[in-house]
């Protein structure tokens, strides 16, 4: 076989083992090739476009990674980790049992806003009542910051999935939250053959059962119909407890927080950490409701783990 080029969408990622299709397949092609990184030349994501040269059969590696719209990923001091590129918009999922982390749902809201994707936080079992006045506590500070939240029972209400379509159809929407907040069960009733394009995916790179790691694409029904000429997709991203946003700097932060945006230069010192100074226009907008106490608190913490990550990886620099 002679070696050729050809542009994929990479649609699995388990660890550093990869499948991606054909944008435009061939009789002769595969449906999926198995895909290698030069190295760590190229940190792909699910969801990239990629210019791939074939070493065989259905074998490829990656030349190049098209320009992307954006990308989503989670870092601290010395790693990052991708999570999907080119998306239209984050679904955040969230259950009322077991409790979510507000500084999760916090940090997600962050990464979106600075990534200039919208988020949709949709709240799972939401017929366990009990559970639920807390939940919709937790999330008033968002739901006032104009960020939809759907109220779903992936297991007992269809109805409450199914009002989702129109929001979904013809959109690459990236699913991300907790373990146990039902990301499954989700996935698999909008999309009935997951599990058995999970299995392929996996058999075809001989993964096995461990995919803890894995991020996958899938495409949406086409019954949802199309938008723009687009059917849209869904990627599942592994549960994860953690969302470190330890490559914004301190002004991306401040702009990344949307309801801090009207004061910023408003502080009598323009050095302003917003934690404790004297005239500090972010605080007054605390005292006067106009900021959440749980909103400056995130961001303080943020502030705090960025500049530990700048010193951290300065002196790692210098040994």
């Amino acid at each position: 076989m002679h070696n050729s080029s050809l542009k994929a969408l990479l649609v699995a990622s388990y660890g550093r083992n990869y499948l991606a299709r054909p944008v435009q397949p061939k009789a002769s092609d595969p449906e999926f090739y198995e895909v290698k990184s030069r190295g760590k030349k190229h940190e792909v994501a699910v969801g990239d476009f990629l210019e791939l040269q074939t070493t065989s059969a259905n074998q490829a590696v990656i030349e190049t990674i098209l320009p992307r719209t954006n990308l989503l990923f989670r870092s601290d001091a010395f790693r990052s980790k991708s999570i999907a590129a080119n998306v239209d918009q984050i679904l955040l999922v969230l259950a009322t049992e077991p409790g979510f982390s507000p500084d999760l749902l916090g940090r997600a809201a962050i990464a979106a806003a600075h990534e200039g994707i919208e988020l949709r936080i949709l709240l799972n079992k939401t017929d366990l009542k009990e559970q639920l006045l807390k939940a919709r506590e937790l999330l008033a500070p968002y739901q006032h910051l104009g960020i939809p939240i759907h109220e779903i029972s992936a297991k007992f209400d269809r109805v409450s999935m199914s009002s989702l379509e129109p929001f979904l159809a013809g959109k690459v929407s990236v699913l991300v939250g907790q373990s146990g907040m039902g990301k499954s069960t989700l996935l698999n009733q909008w999309i009935p053959t997951a599990s058995a394009q999970t299995r392929e995916h996996s058999t075809k790179l001989d993964t096995g059962k461990h995919t803890t790691t894995a991020c996958r694409y899938y495409d949406l029904p086409a019954s949802w119909g199309m938008k723009d000429g687009r059917l849209g997709a869904l990627i599942d991203s592994p549960g994860f407890q953690e969302f470190g946003l330890a490559h914004l700097s301190e002004s991306e932060l401040q702009h990344a927080f949307s309801e801090f945006v009207p004061y910023l230069g408003k502080c009598r010192f323009h050095n302003c950490t917003h934690s404790h100074e004297p005239g500090c226009a972010i605080l007054d907008g605390v005292s006067q409701t106009h900021i959440s106490p749980t909103r400056i608190k995130l961001f303080n913490q943020l502030l705090h783990e960025s500049r530990n990550a700048t010193i951290q990886t300065q002196g790692h620099q210098s040994l």
